[in-house]
């Protein structure tokens, strides 16, 4: 059987939009997550600052991996993010951590950092959990 991290690492690369933006999951396990991304050119607004499409895509992929990483499928209903300081480059870290969950809700909170461990954005989503099982094994807790 193959290791159940690599299993929903593997799982989420098929997050088309997230993984073609240079983004990808670095740790996971149920209620947490990392991602991370380097900002390229491609990520940046016409002020030469990164775009709130790219930072929030990189939150919500945390979140989602966040969420998910219990075995069951969970989607996003409710997210909102508070962009707090400007990024021209560098890399970017979103940890996701699932601040409570009951049988049918996860609510996450995402923080975006810099490489100096700056917070650049802040995210928070509530996800619906469809009650159905991934085809992947759960992570262990």
């Amino acid at each position: 059987m193959s290791n159940p991290v690599e299993s929903l690492r593997a799982y989420f690369k098929n997050d088309r939009f997230a993984t073609e933006n240079g983004m990808e999951i670095v740790e996971v396990r149920p209620g947490h997550s990392r991602a991370r991304m380097t900002v390229e050119s491609r990520h940046l607004n016409s002020v030469g600052t990164l775009h709130g499409g790219a930072v929030s895509t990189l939150a919500d992929l945390a979140f989602a991996a966040a969420c998910n990483a219990a075995g069951e499928v969970a989607v996003g209903v409710n997210m909102s993010i508070t962009c707090l300081k400007a990024v021209r480059s560098g890399t970017l870290e979103a940890e996701a951590v699932e601040i409570s969950r009951s049988r049918k809700l996860s609510t996450v909170t995402v923080r975006v950092t810099d490489e100096q461990q700056e917070l650049v954005a802040l995210f928070q989503g509530t996800a619906y959990i469809l009650g159905k099982n991934h085809p992947f094994p759960p992570t262990a807790s």
